[in-house]
């Protein structure tokens, strides 16, 4: 454990985060391969952060490729409570113009083939995902967002794609009536990782474009995305440290125990190596180690 609470994992343009002090890198070796980047540690606004490029430098991670277990293991392992996911999205609403921010409450699975749990090989656990993204989290970065002084909207569902081909007409209007309100591809299986670790995650959506399925407004594309996000980047940051500066309480919050009734797999029963493997994890509810006694567990 380390005294860094709060993760920041930066979306497409999102690189690097300005303005912190003490700055130092530091790569975690996780059971799941390396991270995209080195995590970049220092202190912003008062608070200890972990910063860390979604899809690498130069952006060189599609969607699909991404190593989002590592990336989570890492932060569990680091003693990170607090992720703040930035995310380029596209619009599937009038109202949700480009350059717009959005804080989603909900969310849409439209990927296949990303292993989306820790839970396998002999240990099973089936969280509650009812309410996707932390309400105590998402809360601050509205308020932030809005003290940064963006249109921002709070709660919406985003569905998350495979990628990296955006969608086709037909699947952007079927999202639009399935009640579908922004759509991205990074989101999934990240927010269940994050819940599976006992943080509290919540994403700021930049929204860039509106898909493809507006009538007068030109379809999605890569030009018209760097273009947008370039210019959200810099809100993005602003809304970081304005989270940063107004941490919220994590007393009552469901993200903090939501492992506690949802591993179904009899202590005796799960493989030592998968103990050791999700270490931070289950030490709060099985011994990990073969030497600790039964009963000396936290539970």
């Amino acid at each position: 454990m380390t005294d860094i609470r709060i993760g920041v994992i930066g979306g497409s343009g999102f690189y690097q985060m300005e303005g912190m002090s003490g700055v130092e890198e530091r790569r975690v070796q996780t059971p799941f391969g390396e991270t995209t980047e080195p995590f970049t540690l220092g202190t912003l606004e008062g608070q200890r952060v972990a910063f860390l490029p979604r899809h690498g430098a130069g952006h060189r991670y599609s969607p699909t490729e991404l190593p989002q277990k590592a990336a989570i293991w890492a932060f569990k392992e680091m003693g990170v409570e607090f992720i703040i996911s930035v995310s380029a999205v596209g619009s599937l609403r009038e109202r949700i113009a480009p350059l717009h921010l959005v804080v989603p409450d909900q969310l849409i699975d439209r990927t296949r083939g990303r292993s989306s749990t820790f839970f396998e090989r002999g240990i099973v656990a089936h969280i509650g995902f009812a309410d996707p993204f932390c309400p105590n989290l998402a809360e601050s970065i509205f308020h932030a967002a809005v003290g940064a002084g963006a249109t921002a909207h709070k709660g919406g569902t985003l569905v998350v794609i495979e990628g990296p081909a955006f969608s086709t007409r037909a699947e952007s209007e079927l999202y639009r009536q399935w009640g579908a309100d922004i759509i991205g591809m990074t989101a999934l299986p990240e927010a269940k990782l994050a819940r599976e670790a006992e943080m509290c995650y919540a994403t700021l959506a930049c929204c860039t474009d509106y898909d493809v399925w507006h009538q007068s407004e030109e379809d999605v594309t890569v030009e018209l995305i760097v273009q947008n996000l370039l210019r959200n980047v810099d809100t993005a940051k602003q809304v970081v440290r304005g989270v940063v500066q107004n941490l919220p309480r994590r007393v009552g919050c469901p993200c903090i125990n939501a492992l506690e009734s949802a591993i179904i797999t009899s202590p005796d029963a799960v493989p030592l190596e998968r103990k050791q493997t999700l270490r931070p994890f289950l030490s709060r509810y099985m011994p990990v180690d073969p030497e600790t006694p039964e009963g000396e567990y936290r539970g």
